[in-house]
């Protein structure tokens, strides 16, 4: 859960620092990119409601590793698309897969961690998750300046893709726990 959540985060960090940067280079106006950057996070925010209660229903695992697949997809198409629609498309897929991962590993953790050691185990989890935005940011930025902005993006996806896998080999149900 706890690298899961980093890499989500470490999403962010792409989508709030490198993607305004990108479609400035592609020719978008502040509108176009203020319009882009508004779609992630209200996908996400209204998907959460469903997906926060899917997960008590049919488990966390799958919700898990399918939502960083969707965000991977989400983040790829980005770097190969380059019109507003494509983008404006992709930004509402990552607030998708953002939706299904987001509120289901704090399910995950709650489900696993006694209520005596809970909130420590929030918090550990917390820590990690949130330095994903950092880890994020700074990835990002190097790879842009030593390669480029294209290169940041399909390097965020391919960490996220393989985030994914690795959540699919290696966690466990949680809901049953």
């Amino acid at each position: 859960c706890s690298q899961a959540g980093l890499v989500n985060n470490l999403n962010d960090g792409l989508a709030w620092g490198v993607f305004p940067i990108y479609f400035a280079s592609q020719g978008l106006g502040i509108a176009q990119i203020g319009l882009l950057a508004a779609i992630y996070p209200a996908v996400w925010g209204f998907g959460q409601l469903v997906t926060g209660g899917l997960s008590d229903r049919i488990g966390r695992k799958w919700l898990i590793a399918g939502g960083m697949g969707v965000q991977a997809i989400a983040i790829a198409m980005i770097a190969s698309t380059d019109t507003m629609q494509a983008w404006a498309m992709a930004s509402a897929l990552l607030g998708v897969g953002t939706a299904m991962v987001y509120p289901t590993l704090l399910a995950a953790i709650g489900d696993v961690a006694h209520p005596e050691w809970r909130a420590s185990a929030v918090g550990v989890y917390r820590s990690w998750r949130d330095g994903g935005f950092a880890v994020g940011a700074l990835m990002a930025g190097v790879i842009a300046d030593v390669a480029s902005v294209e290169a940041a993006i399909w390097s965020v996806a391919g960490l996220t893709a393989l985030s994914g896998l690795v959540v699919a080999v290696r966690m466990y149900e949680t809901l049953d726990a």
